[in-house]
Formats: structure tokens, sequence, C-alpha cells
């Protein structure tokens, strides 16, 4: 299959002003997740409807009786977005085929990391399985932040929450942040990507280029959304903690397009050890992270660059170099 036909952009000029989230919610004043589905809508445009569980992004944009969505909006159960996004397309195709309607409306999932690594995985499998075209984005928070700031999936290794205590013997989560984009692809889908809010115009042209294959099935992407009091640093340091999370190599930007690994700008730089920025600039910077030593600091780095050597071998073996 060919790329996609789509009209990206180079510029944050060329970000369009509308918004599809009305101001007056009660996210925190540096919300990731809020960032993240502002740029999404201004991506997709207003013919869509957006699926979304419970999470941080519901609990503050829907304040009985009051909402800031300009768009279709649906709350779901952690558990079910997968399946609700479904019938919603497949509904949509129904009524298309029966002449009750004419319209291209696509249906757009906002799910957090609790409701995708963990809770919803199986729904989203499901859909994924069934080929719907639904564009399922994946903010991800790494904790459960709307309930207390407990682990999920996404949560990384040693990272402190209050299900994962850093004590003297265990230093908090002991587990690896489960690989949700190998998972996804591992259904074959036409279409994957990471982006990080930190880089609004990556983010903005793999919404345009995921909405142009839904025609084909599903498309998913995983937005890395940083959470100030999750991760314990300041309001104001948000783009730039997100930032370093690409630069360090712990979040690196790359695409899955028809079976094709693309490493993507700037990601393609940092592949090279030397040319990286040390991960305790990134870890260092967080609470959540205080009680890592040094000796935690060189697993994590570890950690790293096997990943990032997994994508180099994906993206030889698929045919990019």
């Amino acid at each position: 299959m060919a790329q996609a036909k789509v009209k990206l952009i180079r510029s944050l000029n060329e970000i369009p002003r509308d918004e599809y989230i009305a101001p007056g919610h009660t996210a925190c004043p540096a919300c990731g997740a809020l960032l993240a589905a502002r740029l999404i809508l201004k991506a997709t445009g207003p013919d869509v409807v957006v699926v979304n569980p419970t999470g941080c992004l519901e609990v503050t944009t829907t304040i009985y009786p009051l909402t800031s969505w300009r768009v279709p909006y649906i709350h779901v159960a952690f558990e079910n977005a997968g399946a609700v996004a479904s019938g919603v397309e497949a509904a949509i195709k129904a009524m298309n085929t029966k002449g009750l309607m004419r319209r291209s409306t696509k249906v757009v999932v906002l799910a957090g990391d609790g409701g995708t690594y963990d809770i919803g995985l199986q729904s989203l499998s499901g859909m994924l399985e069934r080929g719907h075209g639904v564009l399922y984005v994946l903010y991800d928070n790494e904790a459960y932040m709307n309930t207390g700031i407990q682990r999920s999936g996404g949560t990384p290794k040693f990272a402190r929450t209050t299900t994962t205590p850093a004590g003297t013997v265990i230093k908090g989560k002991i587990e690896t942040k489960k690989d949700i984009i190998s998972i996804v692809i591992g259904h074959h889908i036409p279409y994957a990507a990471t982006a990080n809010v930190a880089f609004p115009i990556d983010l903005f042209n793999k919404v345009r280029k995921a909405m142009s294959y839904l025609n084909e099935g599903p498309a998913f992407i995983h937005v890395l959304a940083p959470c100030p009091p999750g991760w314990g640093f300041p309001d104001e340091e948000m783009i730039e903690i997100a930032r370093l999370a690409t630069e360090t190599g712990y979040f690196p930007l790359y695409e899955w397009d028809h079976g094709k690994l693309i490493i993507n700008p700037p990601s393609d730089i940092y592949m090279d050890k030397a040319r990286r920025k040390p991960i305790s600039e990134f870890i260092k910077r967080q609470d959540r992270f205080k009680h890592v030593t040094d000796v935690e600091i060189k697993a994590i780095e570890q950690e790293i660059e096997n990943f990032l050597s997994y994508l180099r071998r994906l993206s030889m073996s698929s045919g990019v170099t």
C-alpha cells in the first residue's frame, strides 16, 4: 500500500486555531492529556465521534451537568472503549449503507494507560482483530492518575506510585513498562505510531495520516502525556520533561506503516548512543524517581539501549534504513 496522500504540516502556524474542547474544565494547568486531546481534535476536525473511557480526561471535562466537548462524545467504562467504538463505527457504516445518512464521520477513542494497557486491553484487541476503522489514541501518563497515582502496565520500571512504594529492598515498580505498540502491530493493522506532546507537528501529522487509513482498518497512536503531579515536577517544566523523554531515548518516535517500521526525527538521531542526552537528565527531574541510585539508572540505560536495538532490527528487517 502506498503512503497515505494527506496534507501534512511543517510549522506550528499551520495548526488550525479551532478548539473542540472548551475552557472551564478542571484539568491541571499543565496536563499533558488535555494538550494531547486538543491537538488530536485539531487534526481530526469536527466530524468525529469521541469515545472516552473513565480517566483523567473524562473526569476533568464532564463535570455534571456541564461538558467541555464540542464534538459528539460518549463516556464509557474503563474496560469497553474498543467495543463501544466498534459499535459506533459499525452503526455509521450501516446507516450510510441504508441511506439514512451520508457522512464520512470517523470514530476516535481517547483512552488513558489504565484503560488501554490493562483494563481495556481485551476490548482493544477485539476491535483490532475485527478490523474496525477506528483511530484509537492512548494518552499515556504512566499511571492511574485519576484515582490516586496507582501503577499501570504503562508505569516504567523503578517508578514510585502509591501501589509501588520505594523502600530499601524494592525500589518502586519492579516490572518493565509494557510494549503496547508491539502488541498492537501484532494484530497486523495498517498503521500505528508513537507521538509526544512536546513535538506537536509530528503528533498532528500522525493523526492526519492515521485518519486517512481508516477505510482500510484500525489505526493506533501512543502519545506520551506527562502528568506534573503524578510524575513530580513543576507545571512549567512539562514540555521540557516531555522533550527530554525523547531526547534521552526513553520515548522514541516511530511509526508502523503497512508493515514498515520508520524511525522518525528526532529519534533517528538519538538511535546513536553518543548523541543521546543522559537518561539521568530525565530521571532526576522527577520525584517519582527520587529514590533511584546510579545502579538503577544504569539498568534503565541498558533497557533503553535494548529497546532501541530492537527498533533498529525491526526497521532494517521491514526494508527501511
